[in-house]
């Protein structure tokens, strides 16, 4: 349990209620969890490893916008502003959570990483810095989906002359104006990263892509894509792989002679595999226009120059992976058996797992339908579980 030295060690941390909920994680997920708890009269005590809540959004590029909509990007309790505008820029995101925590009055200790949770009876141990040992009746873990870059370690990369550096390290274009860039993976951000530095001035800026992703409108008169992606999510798969296709050959040029042909497999089966589709925010006209050169996978590195796929030999001054992240849950969870083969809890929102009742997740999924939306649906279903 946690004494009077846990208490004095994290200020903040109620002595006189020593079994809270402890959430793990103060983004979006962890601050929507503890405001809905909250709500329900359950005391939550939120430990963030960072001196300050939203730290992974404070660490985005600078031009990064929510691909939502503001009003559907809201966490519980707590409107987001119309001065933002419909696509809520990354500063004001953390505008926002920091108001939010401020707003619920949320109860957050900063600068506490948790190592490792264990079942104690019916309770739960945290291992926190330190050494400390925090003792709760239920764990809500909400550390991110974007918790550790992950850069390839590519055969030859320390061959590599250039920057190397993954897109979690991409603020702006500014030093890469006049460069050479070869930017891997077609994902959001690596597209995102492509369009801005194209825009920003880099000389020359190539997209390297492993598997061609579905491209499709932020928003076609009006009619944003996340409202598409909420609609569509109870639906079979078929049918809106078929209506999705429609939809693409009527919004989407065509990109094969440019290098990037459609997909051969369906939007919404890819999306059940775990790969949502690329929202335009300007990749179309750039490929189109050829500002932005679509090339074969990264496969390596020789004698300084990246080799792709098809053989052929590059030398970019710099290089940017957008090559994903971990959940990093391995060494905090997967002793209890809550994980899937890629590291994923198998549960998430108001269910907790059979062989560890009381131990929460959100803000692992990636779902069309918008992140931010779905946190704010799990934190009302964990509250109602714990009330």
């Amino acid at each position: 349990m946690a004494d009077e030295k846990d208490s004095d060690r994290y200020p903040g941390i109620d002595r006189t209620n020593d079994r809270p909920v402890y959430v793990v994680g103060g983004g979006p997920g962890g601050l929507a969890a503890a405001a809905a708890l909250r709500e329900r009269g359950v005391r939550a005590v939120v430990l963030e490893r960072s001196e300050s809540v939203g730290a992974s959004w404070r660490r985005h590029y600078d031009r990064l916008h929510l691909h939502t909509t503001r009003r559907l990007s809201a966490l519980p309790g707590l409107p987001m502003p119309r001065s933002f505008g419909r696509w809520v820029s990354r500063d004001d995101v953390v505008r926002y959570l920091d108001k939010y925590a401020e707003f619920h009055a949320l109860e957050i200790v900063t600068g506490v990483e948790v190592s490792r949770i264990e079942p104690a009876g019916n309770d739960w141990v945290l291992h926190a810095t330190g050494g400390r040992r925090l003792t709760g009746r239920a764990v809500v873990v909400a550390t991110g989906f974007n918790h550790t870059p992950h850069l390839p370690d590519w055969p030859g990369r320390d061959t590599y002359q250039g920057r190397l550096l993954h897109a979690g390290e991409y603020r702006n274009p500014g030093p890469f104006a006049g460069k050479d860039v070869l930017v891997v993976g077609v994902g959001n951000t690596g597209a995102e990263i492509a369009v801005d530095l194209v825009e920003g001035g880099a000389a020359r800026v190539r997209l390297a892509v492993r598997t061609v992703p579905h491209i499709v409108r932020r928003s076609t008169a009006g009619w944003p894509a996340q409202r598409t992606g909420i609609l569509v999510r109870r639906l079979p798969v078929r049918l809106v792989d078929r209506a999705g296709e429609v939809m693409c050959r009527i919004a989407v040029p065509d990109l094969a002679a440019q290098g990037l042909p459609r997909p051969d497999t369906g939007l919404y089966s890819r999306v059940k595999e775990g790969a949502v589709p690329v929202q335009d925010v300007g990749l179309i006209d750039a490929v189109r226009t050829g500002r932005v050169e679509p090339v074969a996978a990264l496969e390596s590195f020789d004698d300084g120059k990246a080799v792709l796929a098809d053989g052929t030999r590059i030398s970019p001054d710099a290089v940017i992976a957008a090559t994903g992240y971990r959940r990093g849950l391995e060494d905090m969870v997967g002793h209890l058996g809550v994980l899937d083969e890629r590291g994923r809890p198998v549960v998430h929102g108001g269910r907790t797992p059979a062989q560890a009742p009381g131990l929460y997740f959100t803000g692992f999924t990636n779902p069309i339908s918008g992140m931010l939306r779905e946190m704010a649906i799990d934190a009302r279903k964990i509250a109602k579980a714990l009330a």
